[in-house]
């Protein structure tokens, strides 16, 4: 089935096409789940919960735009959810030296797999991995997750300087 057909026959409850539909975009979700969240049971969850929701309002997806973007769209607001309900954007981690910033040899960056570079990301604090996978990945603005995150524009902007700052400094170490 493409991409329409599997659409259509979510919007009339066959299985079949949840199944397929599922089978097409669950590695990416589980991807865009796992920025999100280190646990990998966690994430699953949110997986599912996700999918959950696109088959309940697949109906509301007009046919404008990227049916994918639309999904992962989705996909983050579950994660934040989630993050939201486990206060864990509150939490705080006290840098050293917040204001310098370390650059990292460009080389060193070169050299990094994508796999090596969500393993850093992975390992960041779940307040400063939202706003970062927000801001540097999912194109929100400040603006956009102050709103989302039910934090201030500032607290947002900081927790993505000091994000950036933590894998900066991580990169350089590894090379």
């Amino acid at each position: 089935m493409n991409e329409k057909q599997l659409i259509e026959g979510c919007r009339e409850g066959k299985r079949l096409a949840q199944k397929e539909l599922y089978e097409t975009y669950s590695r990416r979700m589980m991807g865009v789940c796992l920025r999100y969240v280190s646990d990998r049971e966690t994430a699953r969850d949110i997986l599912q919960d996700g999918f959950v929701k696109v088959f309940m309002s697949i109906d509301t997806f007009s046919g404008v735009g990227s049916f994918e973007g639309w999904m992962r769209k989705i996909f983050v607001n579950c994660a934040l959810e989630y993050l939201r309900k486990s206060d864990v954007l509150r939490e705080s981690t006290d840098l050293d030296n917040t204001a310098e910033l370390v650059h990292p040899d460009s080389n060193a960056i070169s050299e990094l797999s994508a796999a090596e570079l969500m393993k850093l990301v992975q390992e960041l604090p779940s307040g400063f991995r939202a706003v970062f996978n927000m801001f540097a990945i999912e194109g929100y603005s400040h603006k956009e997750i102050s709103e989302l995150l039910n934090i201030t524009e500032s607290t947002s902007r900081s927790q993505y300087t000091r994000a950036k700052q933590l894998l900066q400094r991580k990169i350089s170490s590894l090379y």
